[in-house]
């Protein structure tokens, strides 16, 4: 079963939140520095199990530009640079749907490498 499309998808700078509203009434609100640390990207990912590259100092990133790919996806660009992971309307959805259970275990993982997250600039 493929999972539903967005309906919306708004881009708050100031709290550097991107809210997603799927056609099946989840409604997410999903952190820049979250959606960052999870880029769909080689660059994030690996090429393979066990070969994710952990993000460090992405507390204040933010998105600057999104452009669609086709009807199934986004390009987000971040201000960091970073523009090359593409955000599938599932991969959206399951980081939404997943969201507390990804953001512990990148939070431990941040613990487990020894570094402490800063506290985001407003």
């Amino acid at each position: 079963m493929s999972h539903p499309a967005p309906t919306e998808l708004n881009l708050h700078r100031t709290s550097k939140v991107l809210e997603i509203t799927f056609e099946d009434g989840q409604n997410f609100n999903l952190p820049c520095e979250y959606l960052r640390v999870n880029s769909p990207s080689a660059e994030v990912q690996g090429h393979g199990i066990g070969q994710e590259v952990l993000q460090l100092d992405k507390e204040d990133v933010n998105i600057d530009k999104i452009d669609p790919v086709g009807n199934y996806a986004v390009i987000l660009h971040f201000d960091d640079g970073h523009n090359t992971g593409i955000y599938s309307w599932e991969t959206l959805y399951k980081l939404g749907k997943n969201h507390d259970a990804n953001w512990s275990r990148y939070l431990a993982a941040l613990a487990a490498a020894g570094y402490e997250r800063k506290e985001r600039q407003s």
